[in-house]
């Protein structure tokens, strides 16, 4: 079945992201789709996500904060993400969870839950947050 939603992810820095997602989370770009304006800001980039899965990311404006820093500068946004759940995030199915976690963690991911089997859904996840603080939870592959 072809992918019927794309996610749009703002990063202060798009390009460093790119780099991060691709060696942390295994992320491949579609470097035809980069398009660069000026000062060499990503107005737009395409990654896939393992399976032929899109998202796209970009850095939308000087003024953007990422999550990160928008909790360090935010008491309420700190508030609402002390927890482990991914929030305002993203989730994404790979074939194997625990090594997907020990490739992002030694990239240097911020993991807010450990690989852990969820058997009242029939499922392994982790979750973490990216080098800006978005929240990602990776699960197995449905079989």
């Amino acid at each position: 079945m072809p992918q019927t939603i794309v996610p749009f992810i703002a990063y202060e820095d798009a390009a460093a992201a790119i780099e991060w997602l691709t060696t942390a989370f295994g992320f491949r770009e579609n470097e035809s789709a980069r398009m660069t304006g000026d000062h060499g800001v990503i107005g737009h980039a395409e990654l896939d996500v393992g399976d032929g899965s899109v998202i796209y990311l970009a850095s939308p404006t000087p003024d953007y904060h990422a999550p990160k820093r928008h909790r360090e500068e935010c008491a309420a946004a700190a508030r609402w993400s002390d927890n482990p759940w991914v929030i305002d995030g993203l989730c994404v199915q790979v074939e194997d969870v625990d090594a997907h976690h020990a490739r992002a963690a030694a990239a240097g991911a911020t993991v807010l839950r450990a690989p852990e089997d969820v058997p009242d859904v029939g499922i392994r996840l982790w979750s973490g947050e990216d080098l800006e603080g978005h929240r990602w939870m990776f699960v197995n592959r449905a079989e």
